[in-house]
């Protein structure tokens, strides 16, 4: 169905056509039933955002169709229409839970007045309803899950945020399974909540510029510093810094940063002194640091030191139904966006999004509800939407990545291959929406995306590093 349906349940053939010519006319997908014996046959598969029923129908009444519907799902509106001498029916219909009623002889654009607007309140009270049920079944902040091992992660992460003071923690987990939403979770829920909390993206920030970013500088410090500047440990004050993807922080810099950890003190580029810091420290990679740290790829003291406290996010393959409990989670944040009223999404859908191995996790299942819901047409969501492959056992995102060594020579140089952008168009915009196109595609999945684009991964992270882009 292309738009919202109605079923209308009368034996007035001449009326109920009617009704169905001028409703489909107005954007609306109608369906006739004779009788209420047809019309709960035609529940199931239709599901109707309106039903109008007539109060005298022959076999089941209308008011006993209305219990039955009732039954079968509570949230759907129905509307009575009912003669002159029938009014006192209509009137119980409506104590029993009907939206309203409509006298006979019909005005339609009443009636498509009141379609639309118990169209209108359904889905506030469908909204409503989910966000009620997320607050009593999230166990903590805004984070979606109820599976066991998710359970486990936010119980711990809960903990984490009780205390004031804690040693720094290390969260780990592949790409795309919301460490960077856990991490402001654990902030907005603790007692420094309403202190900062500034982001750090490791990745994005050449040395050169890291250690000027991370401690500040001091005017004279190097030729453009015309001005001092506070560095983001100083701008977390009483807060928190969360350093993402802190694996890729150069070694040349890994001591200064254990020190301000440690001694809870930095000094500026440039300075002589050193400042006092009180900061709590939360980092996020996607490295198994600790082998990193044997290959001496990574400082060890650095990493002890990160990882007092270890928190693993388990992947969308280990989540079990957490998969369609997120989908349902992005399918209302979407349609409220988009301005769809698109409500659920079908059983053959759920079975894909259950056996697809999400090697992009949670991040690659909200871009593909995104653009389900982007393209959707009516108030659900089937396979075809989904555009997901048919599943099969791909190897999935490692935990660990390997460690970039030096960029390919050609690295700044080498060209995308492929078609070269339209005559006007800027050769770096375009080459980074192709990048940034192909992390969609692959889920967030840097190997897989190097592979669309016919370039190798080190090339790659060249690219994403020189672009800022977050993959």
């Amino acid at each position: 169905m292309s738009g919202p349906s109605v079923l209308i349940v009368d034996d007035e053939r001449t009326l109920a056509r009617a009704v169905r010519t001028f409703l489909a006319e107005s954007g609306y997908e109608a369906e006739v039933a004779v009788d209420a014996e047809s019309a709960l046959g035609m529940l199931e598969q239709l599901r109707p955002d309106v039903v109008f029923t007539d109060v005298r129908l022959p076999g089941m009444s209308g008011i006993d169709l209305l219990r039955r519907i009732r039954e079968f799902d509570p949230a759907v509106p129905v509307i009575i229409m009912t003669a002159h001498g029938t009014i006192e029916g209509a009137v119980e219909a409506v104590k029993l839970g009907a939206f309203d009623y409509l006298k006979k002889p019909v005005d339609l654009e009443e009636l498509k007045l009141l379609a639309d607007r118990a169209r209108e309140q359904s889905r506030r009270e469908g909204e409503l309803s989910y966000y009620r049920r997320q607050a009593r079944e999230t166990p903590f902040g805004g984070v979606v899950g109820d599976s066991p091992a998710m359970r486990a992660v936010l119980e711990r992460a809960r903990q984490i945020a009780a205390l004031d003071e804690t040693p720094p923690v290390l969260i780990t987990g592949e790409t795309g399974t919301g460490k960077g939403l856990v991490a402001r979770t654990i902030h907005s829920s603790g007692s420094r909540g309403s202190r900062p909390f500034i982001e750090v993206n490791c990745t994005a920030l050449p040395g050169s510029l890291m250690e000027a970013e991370l401690f500040g500088y001091e005017r004279g410090a190097f030729t453009d510093a015309k001005e001092s500047k506070v560095g983001l440990f100083e701008a977390a004050e009483g807060g928190f810094i969360f350093l993402d993807e802190v694996g890729d922080i150069q070694l040349a810099l890994q001591g200064k940063l254990l020190r301000a950890i440690e001694e809870r003190t930095v000094r500026r580029v440039g300075g002589i002194r050193d400042r006092k810091i009180d900061v709590r420290i939360l980092a996020a990679t996607n490295r198994d640091l600790e082998r990193e740290s044997r290959r001496e790829a990574f400082r060890k003291d650095l990493y002890f030191r990160l990882a007092v406290i270890l928190l693993r996010l388990p992947s969308l393959r280990e989540r079990g139904d957490d998969v369609l409990r997120l989908a349902e989670h992005y399918l209302r944040q979407f349609s409220v966006k988009y301005g769809k009223d698109v409500r659920r999404i079908e059983p053959a859908a759920q079975d894909r999004l259950l056996a697809y191995r999400w090697p992009g996790n949670v991040r690659e299942l909200s871009h593909v509800i995104e653009r389900a819901v982007l393209w959707s047409h009516g108030p659900s969501l089937d396979v075809d939407h989904l555009s997901l492959s048919e599943p099969k056992d791909e190897p999935a995102d490692p935990v660990t990545e390997p460690v970039a060594g030096p960029a390919p020579a050609n690295a700044g140089t080498e060209p995308l291959p492929g078609p070269r952008p339209p005559a006007g168009v800027d050769l770096g915009q375009w080459e980074r929406a192709m990048i940034e196109q192909a992390l969609r595609d692959a889920g967030g999945n840097q190997t897989r995306a190097a592979q669309r684009l016919g370039i190798s991964r080190d090339t790659l992270r060249y690219r994403l590093k020189k672009f800022g882009i977050q993959g």
